[in-house]
C-alpha cells in the first residue's frame, strides 16, 4: 500500500512540477529573448533529468550499476519513442533544421562515444573487462561543456521571435523553475521507489526494472513537460527537452555517476540497449523526412508509441 501511495503521489507531483517548470522557463526565454529550443535543450532538460541523476547516484553508491546504466539507456529509448510519440498525439511536433542536422546528430554522437568507452574488452582486448571508468566519466563531462557552449552560442544567434508566451516577473519565473525542478526530483524519487517496491515483489531482474519501470518513472517528467509544452504550442521546447535530456543523460548523468564510482558494463546486454537508443535516434531523424516533412505528426507518433509497447512486451516476455 505504501509503494502504491508513493507511485501515485510521485506521479501527481511530477505532473504539477512539469507545468510550473515549463511556465517559468518559457517566461525566462521570452524575457531574455532566447529561443524556446535553447531553453528546452538546457533549463527544462536539466530539470527533467534530475530524477535520472538522483537514481543513478544512489544506485552507484549502493553498487547497483546495472540499474544505473539500464536507467539511462531505458530512459533515452522512452524519451524518443514514448514521449515524442505521445506528445505528437496532442499537437504535431515541428522539427527545425537545426534540430535535424545538429541536435539529433549530437545525440547520436553521445551514443557512439559511450559505446566506444564502454567496450574496452572488445576494442582493446583489456583483460580487466568493460568498465566506464572515472576517466571516461570526466571525458563525458567535457563533452557536456561542449554541448552547453554550442547551445549558448545558438541562443546568441537565434533570439526568440514568438509573442504568445505569458511573461511574468523574473523572480516569479525563477521561483517556478526552482520549485518545478525540486518537485520533479522529489516526485521522480517517490515514483521510482514505489515502482521498484512493487516490481521487486514480482521477482523481476534489476536490468529489466531499470529498462522499464525505473526508466519510465524517471522519464515521466520529460513526458509531462513535453505534453504540456505541446498543448501550449511550444513544440520547439517539447523536441528540445527530449533531445537535450537524452544528451544530458549520457554526458551529465553517466559522467557524474562514473566519476563518483566506476561502473562495470555488461556488453552482451547493454550493447543491445545502446543499439536501440541509436535506432530510435535514427527513426527520429527519418521522421523529419517521411509523410509530413519537418514534423512528427500523429501518424508517426502512433508508430513510435506502438514500437515502444512492442519493446516493453519483448523485455517482459524474454526477461530482457
Amino acid at each position: 500500500m505504501l509503494d502504491l501511495l508513493f507511485l501515485i503521489g510521485g506521479l501527481v507531483l511530477t505532473l504539477f512540477s512539469a507545468n510550473w517548470l515549463v511556465d517559468g522557463a518559457s517566461s525566462i526565454a521570452k524575457r531574455f529573448n532566447v529561443s524556446d529550443l535553447v531553453i528546452g535543450l538546457t533549463i527544462v532538460a536539466l530539470g527533467t533529468s534530475t530524477p535520472e541523476l538522483a537514481i543513478n547516484i544512489f544506485s552507484a553508491i549502493e553498487g547497483s550499476t546495472n540499474l544505473a546504466i539500464a536507467n539511462v539507456l531505458g530512459s533515452n529509448i522512452a524519451n524518443i519513442l514514448l514521449i515524442l510519440g505521445v506528445a505528437s498525439l496532442f499537437s504535431p511536433l515541428v522539427i527545425s533544421s537545426n534540430t535535424t542536422w545538429k541536435e539529433i546528430p549530437f545525440g547520436l554522437l553521445a551514443v557512439v562515444v559511450l559505446g566506444l568507452m564502454a567496450n574496452d574488452l572488445w576494442l582493446d582486448r583489456d583483460a580487466n573487462g568493460n568498465f566506464i571508468s572515472r576517466t571516461d566519466g570526466m571525458i563525458l563531462l567535457c563533452f557536456l561543456i561542449i554541448f552547453f557552449v554550442y547551445t549558448f552560442e545558438m541562443a546568441r544567434k537565434e533570439p526568440d521571435q514568438t509573442d504568445d508566451v505569458h511573461v511574468i516577473s523574473i523572480w516569479k519565473s525563477v521561483f517556478l523553475v526552482v520549485v518545478g525542478i525540486v518537485g520533479l526530483f522529489i516526485g521522480g524519487k517517490l515514483l521510482v521507489d514505489g515502482a521498484i517496491g512493487l516490481a521487486t515483489m514480482a521477482g523481476v531482474s534489476e536490468r529489466v526494472i531499470g529498462l522499464t519501470i525505473v526508466a519510465i518513472g524517471t522519464s515521466l517528467p520529460e513526458l509531462a513537460a513535453a505534453v504540456v509544452a505541446a498543448r501550449k504550442g511550444k513544440t520547439d521546447m517539447a523536441i528540445g527537452n527530449v533531445i537535450g535530456s537524452n544528451i544530458l543523460n549520457i554526458f551529465l548523468v553517466l559522467g557524474v555517476t562514473a566519476t563518483i564510482k566506476p561502473m562495470p558494463y555488461i556488453a552482451e546486454a547493454s550493447n543491445y540497449d545502446l543499439g536501440l537508443v541509436a535506432l530510435a535516434s535514427f527513426l527520429l531523424f527519418g521522421a523529419s523526412f517521411l509523410y509530413t516533412p519537418k514534423m512528427i505528426s500523429k501518424r508517426e507518433g502512433i508508430v513510435f508509441t506502438i514500437l515502444y509497447v512492442v519493446y516493453l512486451v519483448s523485455l517482459v516476455l524474454f526477461k530482457g
